[in-house]
């Protein structure tokens, strides 16, 4: 389904004439081929499942946030914001994020559903909530909070 939507909104900005926002549809087109190559070898001929592009898509937005970040602190703000939108349009095909309480929230459950009560639980902790939550929280800021809650 991602797939689509993508192909569809790569057609609407050739006819459009929207240079930046094909440039990035191609890349995300060609990072999800890749990853589909890299998964033929486990003997999936199917390419990746719309998970697996949701988390591709969190890690090219990752992957720009850094760059965001190196850029600012070099005095390169044209080039941040390059990749500023470059990050909205990808954020474009994830759902919508959870808010910080809603992530609380998830985490409670999780830690319930899971027994945890120590860091060592936290593996599992972090296996439910990216099987239930994919693309729907950051899961890089999500680890702070589960510390906390086993903490205390």
């Amino acid at each position: 389904m991602i797939r689509e939507e993508i192909k569809k909104q790569l057609i609407e900005a050739m006819k459009a004439g929207e240079k930046e926002k094909v440039d990035t549809l191609r890349l995300i087109n060609s990072t999800i081929k890749d990853k589909d190559i890299a998964d033929r070898t486990k003997g999936n001929m199917d390419g990746i499942s719309d998970d697996a592009i949701l988390s591709v898509l969190q890690g090219m937005i990752k992957q720009r946030k850094e760059s965001i970040a190196l850029y600012t602190q070099g005095g390169r703000a044209e080039l941040a914001a390059a990749e500023q939108k470059e990050v909205d349009i990808i954020q474009s095909f994830l759902p919508k994020q959870m808010d910080a309480e809603e992530v609380k929230e998830a985490i409670k459950a999780a830690i319930a559903e899971t027994g945890a009560t120590t860091m060592k639980d936290m593996g599992k902790v972090m296996g439910l909530l990216r099987g239930k939550y994919a693309g729907k929280m950051d899961f890089g800021a999500v680890s702070g909070e589960i510390k906390a809650q086993l903490a205390g």
